[in-house]
C-alpha cells in the first residue's frame, strides 16, 4: 500500500516545524499543497527539493483520481495546507475520506501546529470543552452563526480574515455586547497580538491586519 502523510506545518513562525515533518518531506515522492508557492517557502528554508503539486478545495476530480493512482502504485505522499493542520477548515478531509474508502493507502498523522489550539492555550479560560466553528459564513446565515456563538454554554472558537474581523465582532456584539472575547492576531508571527475583554472594550483597539482566531465566552 501507499502512504498518505497528513502533515501539520507552522501557522507563522517557520521554526515551529517538527523534525519528523521535515524528515517526511525529504523522503516522500510528492507533496500535495494547498498553495505550492506557500509551501515552497517552507521547503526552501530547509533546503528540501521534493516535488510539489497543488491540491485544494477547487481541485477537479481528475486530480483526486491522479493522487489515488499514485497511492495504488505504493507511492508515499504528504498532504499539507498553507498553515496548520490539514483537514481543519480546509479540504484535506475529502482526500483522506477517498483514500480510506478505496483502501489504497495507509493514512498517518504528523501532528503539529494548529491555530485553534494555540489560541486556546493562551486564553486563560478552561478549555476542556469548547465549540469550534471554523470561519463564519461570508453572506448567508451569518446571523444564525453568531446567535449560536452567543448562546453556547462552552467557549466558541472561530477564524476570521482581516477583511471581516471588525464586521464579525460588531455583528456578535449586536446580539450580546457582554460576551467576553480573546482575539488573537497573527499568532506566532512578528506582530502577534492578543486582545482580551468584552467586545465593546476592545473593538477600537484591534488592528484589522493579518489572520485572526476569536474565542468567545458567555459569563
Amino acid at each position: 500500500m501507499g502512504i498518505l502523510y497528513i502533515v501539520a506545518t507552522p501557522i507563522g513562525n517557520l521554526s515551529d516545524i517538527s523534525k519528523r515533518a521535515l524528515d517526511i518531506f525529504k523522503n516522500v515522492d510528492l507533496i500535495l499543497c494547498e498553495d505550492t508557492r506557500q509551501t515552497q517557502k517552507l521547503l526552501f528554508s530547509y533546503q528540501i527539493q521534493t516535488p510539489v503539486i497543488s491540491y485544494h478545495q477547487h481541485s477537479e476530480l481528475k486530480k483526486v483520481e491522479y493522487i489515488i493512482e499514485l497511492l495504488k502504485k505504493e507511492k508515499k505522499l504528504a498532504l499539507v495546507s498553507d498553515a496548520g493542520t490539514p483537514g481543519i477548515s480546509d479540504p484535506g478531509n475529502k482526500l483522506v475520506n477517498e483514500v480510506v474508502i478505496k483502501e489504497v493507502a495507509e493514512v498517518i498523522s504528523i501532528p503539529g501546529a494548529t491555530a485553534l489550539a494555540a489560541a486556546a492555550s493562551v486564553s486563560g479560560w478552561p478549555m476542556d470543552r469548547f465549540l469550534f466553528l471554523g470561519f463564519p459564513p461570508v453572506k448567508k446565515k451569518r446571523k444564525r452563526f453568531f446567535e449560536e456563538v452567543a448562546v453556547s454554554p462552552y467557549p466558541v472558537i472561530f477564524y476570521e480574515s482581516p477583511f471581516r474581523i471588525i464586521k464579525s465582532l460588531k455583528e456578535l456584539s449586536e446580539i450580546n455586547n457582554n460576551i467576553e472575547v480573546v482575539v488573537c492576531r497573527e499568532l506566532t508571527k512578528k506582530f502577534e497580538t492578543v486582545y482580551r475583554g468584552k467586545i465593546g472594550e476592545i473593538l477600537d483597539k484591534i488592528n484589522p491586519r493579518g489572520e485572526f482566531v476569536v474565542i468567545a465566552k458567555n459569563k
